[in-house]
């Protein structure tokens, strides 16, 4: 059964409902946006009615569904239309009624093409209202909705404030682009809001905790690493408004849309250092945020993997020049230093180590024993036999995840304390809530491996041993490709150069059968038990001791690389396999053998109690909120924040009266984690008091028909030839035939905007059939590139100069960037280091990037190849729609049947009796193709015919420059020249 509606739900609903108006709603996130939107759906349930869904992505329409047939709407419910259901399929539903889901561009050809009825829509609803704009789909949608149905409603949904917020009267053209009068706004701080949430509050425990010395220095260090990466940007570039551009913005995902948006403008003049800065961004960012999510060893992963590709070239394999500025500084050098030191340390033989070097205070340690009660007792762990000599591990945890263990206590004591009462509503599952799905993953294997009996600080041990694993495992790996490619006698520690291989203390041979599996696993039991020594604070051993020579804290990243890599290739090959195998592994082999197995099934598997049971989940939409009234838990923990959560959780509270809701608020003190968290409150914040304040003084949008009206239609031009210049007449409305393909671009849209009727069709030839004899293939610049690297613009061209007079092609580029090929040409440079052998005097012939022809060159060829190919060069769409109404004046119009046969494939049947192996030979021909042979010969009866025809016949049928070449081929004048 669906929650009940809270106060302020009704009162949005009660405006909001009725069918005559039409308006726009802002929500804040978390406060149930889904949920209105499926009671406003079930209110116009009905086959009477015609309801549209768009701009929703696939999950979003299962959740919906699925949220509407707990609400009753299940015959038939939510249909969704998608490109597997064909057109007559789509017109019988159309006719049906309902509620209906589709796709933007699906629906716009549908009402172009008049298979959906436009006339008979009951109303429009339109998701994530911020995203439209006047070259966005739903524009066209409610363009083409209001042009014949004035009556129907269209009702606009948002719960993001931020993304209205720019530009100039930003709210006003959203507005007027979904021809809207009236919006309503409702944020957390709205009066009805707040006193409803405030009437039941959940029980909120803010748990700050602190992160390790460790942690604390890495944050540091990015912190600086992005203000100096920041400030130099802004030195790059100081004509450009980039003062709003602080660390405090850097913490969100939309910063690097913002910097790019802000750059692309001049992105073809700035150089390759500049957009290095730009990439450096988006990954300090990301080091943010992985160092409060990641373990210590896959932090260190991806640390290794950013030198690694900074140091190499993707491409070709050598030193890259333009590495990025951050590596290069101190503070690079301390998040790496620092980040090693969370995983392991590296130590000499103990032969090298001198005897007067001590870490640790004795007598201090003791007394500390004595103070815990605990001296005496054996508190070492003898060391894996799997770990190699000279690698100590540190296996640093997260703080959380004590913390975690420790709330997950305080659980389990409350459930205990309240078991015996019955009348106390919702479950006893404990709902753990992270930033990701792999924050999830991690989390679950660390409760699932977690060891309640060890000391703080030690409880994920046994997990954190299985990524030391599965780090030697990889850095095995490196170390034997790398034995590959040099001289295994160079192998070794750097600046050592007669090092001895260090060999781990077991045997060579691994365990053959089951008696060795298990005198194996007795004998490690008992070496625990016999030798125990506790290492506080995950910190290295106390006998380690350093070398007299070795300072590690001055070493770089890549000579401890180097150095790992030594000490794994220096074991023997058992000792490299048994790295993957664990203790446990032993145990399983004995129960599986001796057939145990089987028996503890009903032990193992089965369903679990509630109170038995945590939920760890990743934060996303509004399918949190069907997850908290289905588990109903009255235990939440939030493992980071969540703005959008907490509200979630008010929300669900108020709904459920009388449960009780105790929620865990975890959080890093002064670190990116917090401040992020409260800078998402001001944004929110400031950005709902701008659109109110621009609502206030909005002036409401006057909205006219913009298109011809009804007598203006027929007066096409004005010709002075006709009798002193009268009106020409004509009953056909000016239409461009438009391919299918192509509305995946916006150009269509501005075309309908433009006065031209858009006419959908499949184009074997061309993109867009202006006239009978104009024909244009369309090209962005990213397609032009992989159109010329595939050979396809040669056949497109080819085609369109065959079938039309006036081929052209259109290259087109994006608005508000720059109107220039520079961009392009600066891709395909070569930034390679200089060698010696490139700086030779003798000239050897031209380089390898000279031989690479460029753009404008395959430009050049293409213009010579095909001359009656006309190019158009157009700075934006906008530019495209107005070279379009040009190119039409005093034109007639084109015919859809002809431009939909033109270049199709014939029917298979209309060839049935055709001698094949004369069409073999025709194709054989040049300027002859699949697409092109149906129309020879329907032209020629046979091969001897169209052999004896002059130059200017064959170029009458094929075009000029195949004909050409087709009729020098066959009279060998090729040859003759060659």
């Amino acid at each position: 059964m669906a929650a009940p509606l809270l106060a302020f739900h009704k009162e949005i609903l009660e405006k909001i409902h009725d069918p005559s108006t039409s308006e726009l709603l802002l929500l804040a996130r978390g406060l149930g946006l889904r949920r209105m939107v499926c009671t406003l759906m079930k209110i116009y349930d009905s086959p009477q009615n015609l309801v549209l869904l768009v701009n929703v992505t696939p999950e979003e329409e299962a959740a919906i569904g699925e949220e509407l047939g707990i609400m009753g709407c299940r015959k038939p419910g939510l249909r969704v239309i998608g490109y597997e259901m064909g057109k007559r399929d789509r017109q019988d539903l159309y006719k049906k009624g309902g509620l209906f889901s589709v796709t933007s561009r699906i629906l716009v050809v549908d009402m172009l093409q008049s298979d959906i009825p436009i006339e008979l829509i009951t109303g429009i609803l339109v998701l994530r209202a911020e995203r439209v704009t006047a070259l966005a789909l739903e524009a066209f949608i409610v363009r083409l909705y209001r042009e014949k149905n004035s009556s129907g409603f269209l009702k606009a949904f948002s719960d993001q404030p931020e993304s209205i917020t720019s530009g100039l009267s930003p709210l006003r053209n959203i507005m007027k682009e979904l021809h809207l009068r009236m919006v309503y706004i409702y944020p957390r701080f709205h009066e009805t809001v707040k006193s409803t949430l405030e009437n039941r509050k959940a029980d909120v425990i803010e748990l700050y905790q602190h992160m390790t010395e460790s942690m604390q220095t890495i944050h540091h260090a990015i912190v600086q690493c992005m203000t100096m990466t920041l400030s130099e940007l802004k030195r790059s570039h100081a004509t450009l408004e980039l003062d709003d551009l602080t660390i405090e913005s850097a913490y969100f995902k939309s910063f690097d849309a913002v910097v790019r948006k802000q750059l692309d403008p001049v992105w073809h003049k700035v150089g390759p250092r500049t957009k290095q800065l730009v990439g450096d961004l988006s990954t300090l960012r990301r080091l943010l945020t992985y160092l409060l999510s990641y373990d210590a060893f896959s932090f260190y992963e991806y640390l290794e993997t950013l030198i690694a590709c900074n140091t190499t070239s993707t491409f070709s394999g050598e030193k890259r020049l333009n590495q990025s500025p951050w590596m290069l500084t101190d503070a690079a050098n301390v998040i790496f230093q620092t980040a090693k030191r969370r995983c392991y340390t590296l130590s000499k033989k103990s032969a090298d180590r001198p005897e007067d070097v001590t870490f640790d205070d004795q007598d201090e340690w003791d007394a500390l024993d004595d103070m815990e009660g605990i001296r005496g007792q054996p508190v070492d762990k003898p060391k894996k036999s799997w770990i190699p000599e000279g690698l100590d591990p540190v296996a640093e945890e997260l703080p959380k995840w004590e913390l975690l263990a420790d709330v997950l206590q305080e659980v389990e004591e409350e459930i205990l304390r309240h078991g015996s009462r019955t009348n106390i509503k919702g479950s006893n599952t404990v709902l753990v809530m992270t930033s990701s799905s792999r924050a999830s993953a991690l989390v679950s294997e660390f409760l699932s491996n977690m060891d309640p009996d060890a000391p703080k600080g030690k409880r994920g041990r046994k997990m954190m041993e299985r990524k030391l694993r599965q780090y030697l495992f990889w850095k095995s790996k490196l170390a034997s490709q790398s034995q590959g490619k040099k001289n295994p006698s160079h192998t070794g520690l750097k600046g050592k150069q007669n090092a001895a291989p260090i060999m781990v203390g077991k045997s060579t041979e691994g365990p053959t059968n089951q008696n060795l599996a298990l005198k194996k696993k007795e004998e490690m039991k008992q070496a625990r038990g016999a030798n125990r020594r506790r290492v506080r604070g995950g910190a290295p051993s106390a006998t380690s001791k350093p070398s007299s020579g070795g300072n590690f804290e001055n070493t770089t990243i890549n000579d401890d690389s180097e150095e790992i890599e030594a000490i794994v290739a220096a074991q023997n090959p058992s000792s490299l396999t048994d790295i993957l195998i664990g203790d446990n592994d032993f145990g399983l082999l004995e129960r599986t053998i001796s057939g145990q197995l089987q028996d503890d099934f009903d032990t193992q598997y089965g369903l679990l109690a509630p109170e038995e049971t945590v939920v760890v989940r990743a934060y996303s939409d509004d399918s949190d909120d069907r997850v908290l009234a289905e588990l109903q838990p009255k235990f939440v923990v939030m493992f980071e924040p969540s703005l959008e959560f907490v509200r979630r959780v008010e929300v669900y509270k108020n709904s459920h009266p009388g449960l009780g809701v105790r929620v865990y608020f975890m959080i890093y003190q002064l670190s990116c984690e917090e401040h992020k968290y409260l800078a998402a409150l001001r944004r929110e914040k400031d950005s709902f008091e701008r659109l109110i304040k621009e609502r206030g003084a909005m002036l409401n949008p006057v909205f006219e028909d913009q298109r011809p009206k009804a007598a203006d239609q027929f007066i096409r031009t004005i010709s002075s030839r006709l009798a002193g210049g009268r009106k020409e007449l004509s009953t056909q409305p000016s239409q461009v035939i438009v391919d299918m393909r192509e509305f995946r671009s916006t150009l269509p849209s501005l075309l309908h905007a433009s006065g031209l009727q858009v006419v959908p069709a499949t184009l074997t030839v061309g993109d867009y059939v202006l006239t009978p004899e104009i024909c244009i293939e369309r090209k962005s610049i990213p397609d032009l590139i992989s159109s010329f690297n595939s050979g396809r613009l040669y056949t497109q061209c080819e085609l369109m100069s065959v079938h039309y007079k006036q081929p052209i092609l259109l290259i087109e580029f994006e608005e508000n960037k720059a109107f220039s090929l520079e961009l392009i040409a600066e891709t395909t440079k070569s930034y390679a280091k200089p060698t010696a052998k490139a700086t030779s005097k003798k000239d050897t012939g031209p380089s390898e990037t000279d031989r690479v022809p460029s753009l404008q060159s395959k430009v050049v060829l293409l213009t010579l190849h095909f001359p009656r190919v006309r190019i158009i060069w157009s700075s934006s769409p906008y530019a495209t729609a107005d070279i379009f109404n040009d190119l039409k004046a005093n034109n007639p119009e084109p015919d859809l049947s002809r431009a939909i046969a033109t270049g199709a494939e014939e029917d298979p049947d209309i060839g049935a009796g055709v001698n094949t192996a004369a069409e073999d030979l025709l194709r054989c021909l040049p300027g002859i193709s699949a697409k092109n042979v149906k129309y020879v010969m329907s032209k020629v009866n046979s091969v001897r015919k169209f052999c004896e025809m002059t130059r200017e016949e064959i170029q009458g049928i094929l075009g000029v420059e195949p004909g050409n070449r087709c009729w020098e081929f066959m009279h060998g004048i090729g040859n003759m020249r060659s």
